[in-house]
């Protein structure tokens, strides 16, 4: 009798166990799968942004227009744009919104850039600097 006890007891604490694992799997799959369906949601998901450049002495301005892949975006370009130049586009998922004013002759420009989401300004750049530093790159507003 006392064996048989022993044997019911330990069976018990086996079929807790086995069940406490199976419930913890299923709350594992639940939570990568929760997690699967919150990145292909942020991948897939669209934004506008607002470029703007003012100043003077730009050739070129280079931005993402929402062509390529999120983290190797296809780059748009326009030469001798006139000044102020403003372009709206739609981006998607984690890609970074840029937009670069080019000078040949740095000296000569005074550049301001801004990346515009929803009226709020995310990313502004002044000065001849900004040409040699890249212009303005935001992180994708819907990633934070």
């Amino acid at each position: 009798m006392n064996r048989t006890t022993r044997t019911t007891r330990t069976t018990r604490a086996l079929a807790v166990a086995v069940l406490a694992l199976g419930l913890g799997a299923c709350s594992a799959e639940s939570v990568d799968e929760a997690v699967g369906k919150a990145v292909d949601k942020t991948v897939d998901e669209t934004y506008e942004v607002t470029y703007e450049v003012t100043g003077t002495g730009v050739d070129e301005i280079t931005y993402h227009g929402g062509g390529g892949e999120a983290m190797e975006p296809k780059l748009e370009t326009v030469t001798k744009p006139a000044l102020p130049w403003k372009k709206t586009v739609e981006l998607r998922g984690i890609m970074p919104p840029a937009v670069s004013p080019i000078a040949l002759d740095a000296g000569g420009a005074d550049v301001t850039c801004s990346i515009t989401y929803k009226g709020k300004v995310i990313k502004e750049a002044k000065g001849e600097g900004m040409i040699t530093a890249g212009g303005c790159v935001a992180v994708s507003p819907i990633v934070g």
